[in-house]
């Protein structure tokens, strides 16, 4: 169930790379999938966080957010273009793990600090890695989502209790705090490491508060790290 809203608040498109972003495109089961890498350190294995745009985004705008803060603090980047497709979540695992593996090929990552980021519609994809990758991805941030009652079940799919920080803003438009808080109360229950930042004055736009929103989650990453 992809179903979600088109953000109005998407970052202005840019149309070429920055300096130090490739585009790139991982071959994943015979299709091939576009993907945007950011890389301040090559030659040292670094943490990597998979950056997951909303619907009618683009990966661009993503590394944009990140880029700065990635290049303060040595964090490789990688943003795959996500099809608005239902049926692109039967795949979405495996093709996570095959761009993050061919993003590989290009710059050193430190496989025990791979992380996940998703906003709107790719916070409902984080909640796929951290269920479906437990073992790949050492933690996960999502903003702006929530997982659906009918979509419970998802959590029996993780063999380890991926660590995961939330954000939700307590006047998004598309989801209510009690919704947010059946979330937060769900993956508490579950045993999942969990913190949870309910930001005031704060709607669906995670660009407005990228800055903060960044700094937050990658301090919980940097606590979580992959056992070894």
């Amino acid at each position: 169930m992809l179903a979600c809203a088109t953000s109005n608040w998407i970052a202005a498109q840019s149309s070429s790379n920055p300096p130090g972003v490739l585009s790139l495109a991982a071959s994943c089961g015979g299709l091939s999938w576009t993907y945007k890498l950011y890389s301040p350190r090559p030659a040292s294995p670094e943490p990597a966080v998979l950056l997951l745009h909303g619907a009618g985004d683009i990966p661009d705008n993503m590394v944009a957010a990140w880029e700065k803060f990635g290049a303060r603090e040595g964090i490789v980047l990688i943003a795959p273009r996500l099809p608005r497709n239902d049926k692109f979540e039967a795949v979405a695992p495996r093709v996570f793990r095959c761009v993050v593996e061919d993003a590989k090929l290009h710059t050193a990552i430190d496989p025990r600090r791979v992380f996940v980021f998703g906003n709107s519609m790719g916070g409902y994809l984080a909640y796929d890695a951290a269920m479906f990758d437990s073992d790949y991805f050492a933690a996960v941030a999502v903003t702006g989502m929530i997982i659906s009652p009918d979509y419970d079940s998802i959590l029996n799919q993780a063999q380890r209790k991926t660590p995961i920080v939330v954000f939700m803003g307590d006047h998004d438009q598309f989801s209510t705090l009690a919704q947010a808080r059946r979330t937060r109360d769900l993956l508490v229950h579950g045993g999942f490491p969990l913190e949870y930042h309910e930001i005031k004055e704060h709607d669906h736009n995670y660009y407005a508060l990228s800055d903060y929103i960044n700094n937050a989650a990658f301090a919980f990453f940097r606590s979580h790290p992959l056992p070894d």
